[in-house]
């Protein structure tokens, strides 16, 4: 019996972190966490497709931090969305993935400085749990959409299914 291609159920949108334009030709979701080693691998391999596709591509980062497994998931989660209120995500999220090994509540704070973020406001958005309900958004409509694990990735609304490699990744795009 075939089972049907589990599809993205939460569209692209707006409310997304978009690298790329929406309108782009390919639309590739990860859901991730920041703890997440196999997600540590695939972040590479992301820079690498966005820097040879440009606007040809939009990537969406939707959280999905297992903190039941990685403990400081959720807080990384959190201190990009706090990063995201002063217009940082993206920066914050290349740190995070740079900086995997080292994720503690004072890292955070270290990487907020070192990015120029406004501290007090960095810290009173994480410790207020500011940005909690905007992370279970992301998880639940991961969940709707079959991810138990990261990452997991959608291209174009579709599962993808194949290897975490550059070659099969990119073969996956360049059918489309």
């Amino acid at each position: 019996m075939m089972h049907p291609v589990p599809e993205l159920t939460q569209p692209v949108s707006a409310r997304d972190h978009l690298w790329g334009p929406l309108t782009a030709r390919l639309t590739l979701v990860q859901y991730g966490g920041y703890q997440c080693p196999n997600c540590g691998s695939a972040y590479p391999l992301m820079m690498n497709l966005l820097e040879r596709l440009g606007d040809q591509m939009c990537f969406v980062f939707r959280h999905f931090p297992r903190s039941e497994v990685y403990p400081h998931a959720q807080h990384a989660a959190e201190a990009a969305e706090a990063s995201a209120s002063q217009g940082k995500f993206w920066p914050m999220h290349h740190h995070l993935y740079t900086h995997q090994q080292a994720l503690g509540s004072g890292y955070l704070v270290e990487y907020a400085v070192d990015l120029g973020l406004d501290v007090g406001q960095f810290l009173r958005e994480v410790t207020g749990d500011r940005f909690v309900s905007r992370i279970q958004a992301d998880i639940a409509s991961g969940r709707a959409s079959g991810v138990i694990d990261t990452p997991t990735f959608f291209i174009n609304g579709q599962r993808y299914h194949g290897a975490f490699t550059q070659t099969a990744i990119w073969d996956a795009l360049s059918i489309l």
